[in-house]
């Protein structure tokens, strides 16, 4: 059941956004090689708790850290330890707050120092698909419309877009209903209404979109081993467009 949220849930969910979108911030001004996935971790846990929030991912469905941090071929759901970023390697990092009984969540995916133009492109292509996706939210276009418009996006540019992973409501809880998949076909699935809040985040790969899931049962890889980027915004439908929540 896809819920329906009131202008004034609506801003309780954009002060949970907002913090996510400033920690995503703080955190690229760490992003340097030598710096550990679990110093990343720590330094977003202390923020997040120091602005009065709870880290939404630490315990969910007994996820082990605050964020998720997701390099070179890890799509989502990294664990953070302690090995450190080398030059050249890309990560993804996705944050989720819950402040005030609601939850905002957001993911970027970024350079470590001085990275190779084609891992660049592949960062770009994913960000831009994201906005993509956002330019088809207004009240009574459908689901199937952003997803497509990702995916055509996307594929035009020579990558896939992960299909094991998709987007979400977001409210209450950290996940609601609709699914929203990064591919589709235009004029299906669900229609979208004024008052619905979705995390839309796309998930593309240099290669074969095939999903393997490593031991910890959480990090997400590709199956060939070919980079993947990760960019997720919250959004609020309204009557004319999409008002994204996860910005400073």
């Amino acid at each position: 059941m896809i819920e329906i949220k009131t202008p004034q849930e609506i801003l309780k969910i954009k002060r949970s956004c907002a913090l996510v979108a400033e920690l995503l911030e703080e955190l690229e001004k760490l992003i340097v090689p030598g710096v550990t996935t679990r110093e990343l971790d720590e330094f977003a846990e202390d923020y997040i708790r120091r602005k009065r929030a709870i880290p939404a991912f630490k315990g969910y469905r007994n996820y082990p850290a605050s964020i998720c941090t997701s390099v070179n071929e890890v799509i989502v759901h990294g664990i953070p330890d302690d090995t450190k970023l080398k030059e050249g390697e890309i990560i993804g990092i996705d944050v989720g707050v819950l402040m005030d009984g609601y939850y905002g969540d957001a993911a970027k995916t970024f350079p470590v120092g001085k990275v190779q133009q084609q891992y660049l492109h592949l960062i770009q292509i994913t960000k831009e698909s994201l906005h993509i996706g956002i330019e088809q939210i207004k009240e009574n276009n459908r689901i199937g419309d952003l997803s497509h418009a990702i995916q055509k996006h996307v594929e035009r540019n020579g990558y896939n877009v992960i299909r094991d992973f998709v987007g979400h409501g977001v409210g209450i809880r950290l996940h609601e209903d609709p699914k929203i998949p990064n591919y589709g076909e235009p004029s299906t699935g669900p229609r979208l209404k004024t008052g619905m809040v979705l995390a839309i985040e796309p998930m593309v790969t240099m290669g074969s979109y095939e999903v393997e899931i490593l031991p910890d049962q959480w990090t997400a890889r590709t199956k060939d081993g070919s980079y993947s980027a990760h960019f997720e915004h919250t959004v609020a439908v309204t009557h004319t467009e999409a008002l994204i929540l996860t910005t400073t």
